[in-house]
């Protein structure tokens, strides 16, 4: 775990490629970046934080957020991501279609699924119309990810992230929302999985490649992505309702064991994951021991070393207590 450096703004926490349209600059990385945290998972609290980092993100906005499969407990509520989209005119949300077996495979299935689980805002299914391959420069496996194709109508990324477990990453966090969130429901979800060769898909998931290679693919994703939007992303993470498993199981979720701890904000993709596991591990024994076994039994925390070592972010932070 990383030292950090609690800031008091409120109370005190007792715990713990694009488009031409308008020009692009890249940020200036910072050595210790900032992340907000408030400890109520509210509506308004996530306004908040989106207000805290909506100067990164300029033109047409893609909000990248899970939404879940039929039924699903734990997704953020349709209607808090209303509100965000009411404050960033401009916005969309974005999803892909999935890999596994699921009514969320064909773009129909999703659709369906999406009003069973009560959005009412239309949604982009970046891959209805195909994919697209973004160069992953320097990366540990992957030498290019396929991402749904109507991701290039967008000029800004918002990774808007139920933080829990995941039965693969150890952890789902702004890096798995994108990673695999954004990879195209065949070919680019194979390549992140590691099964995009003839046949590969096919295995059953208990049989696909996963441990540190996984991680690393996943951060050679996100690269990928990141790079595209030359820092004109933003990340917000929701910790609230975590179950060891990700939203892709619905129903099938294990009832989560860890307290809601909050929302956190940052434009460092690494930093804010980084700080969710922190606090995650400073909790009381009996609370964190299941989502911390989920971590380290599927070698989670290695997606942030990978971060780390493809220069996506830091490690290092300034965590300000809002409320």
């Amino acid at each position: 775990m990383h030292r950090r450096e609690f800031l008091k703004t409120g109370a005190l926490l007792g715990l713990m490629t694009s488009l031409p349209m308008l020009p692009r600059v890249a940020f200036a990385a910072e050595s210790e970046p900032t992340v907000w945290y408030w400890k109520d998972c509210t509506e308004a609290n996530l306004i908040k934080a989106v207000n805290k980092v909506k100067s990164r993100l300029q033109g047409k906005t893609a909000i990248k957020v899970h939404t879940g499969e039929p039924h699903g407990p734990n997704i953020i509520p349709p209607q808090w991501v209303e509100a965000v989209m009411a404050d960033l005119p401009g916005s969309a949300i974005v999803e892909c279609n999935v890999l596994y077996k699921s009514p969320r495979q064909t773009t129909e299935g999703h659709r369906e699924t999406l009003a069973i689980n009560g959005w009412r805002a239309k949604v982009d299914i970046l891959d209805e119309a195909g994919d697209v391959s973004l160069p992953v420069r320097n990366g540990f496996h992957l030498k290019e990810v396929a991402v749904g194709k109507n991701l290039l109508t967008y000029e800004s990324l918002l990774i808007l992230t139920h933080f829990k477990g995941h039965g693969m990453g150890g952890f789902g966090g702004s890096l798995k929302n994108i990673a695999i969130g954004i990879a195209s429901g065949r070919l680019g979800k194979a390549q992140v999985h590691g099964v995009a060769g003839p046949g590969e898909s096919e295995r059953p998931t208990s049989e696909w490649p996963r441990g540190e290679v996984f991680m690393e693919n996943m951060a050679d994703s996100g690269k990928a992505i990141l790079d595209h939007f030359l820092n004109h992303y933003a990340c917000i993470n929701v910790m609230r309702r975590m179950s060891v498993r990700c939203d892709c199981a619905g129903v099938k979720a294990e009832p989560p064991t860890a307290p809601d701890l909050g929302i956190m904000a940052s434009t460092n993709i690494l930093a804010i994951d980084q700080a969710c596991v922190d606090m995650i591990y400073d909790l009381p024994e009996e609370q964190k021991k299941d989502l911390v076994e989920r971590i380290e039994s599927r070698k989670g925390l290695r997606q942030l070393s990978a971060m780390e070592e493809l220069g996506m972010g830091s490690r290092k932070y300034r965590l300000v207590v809002e409320g």
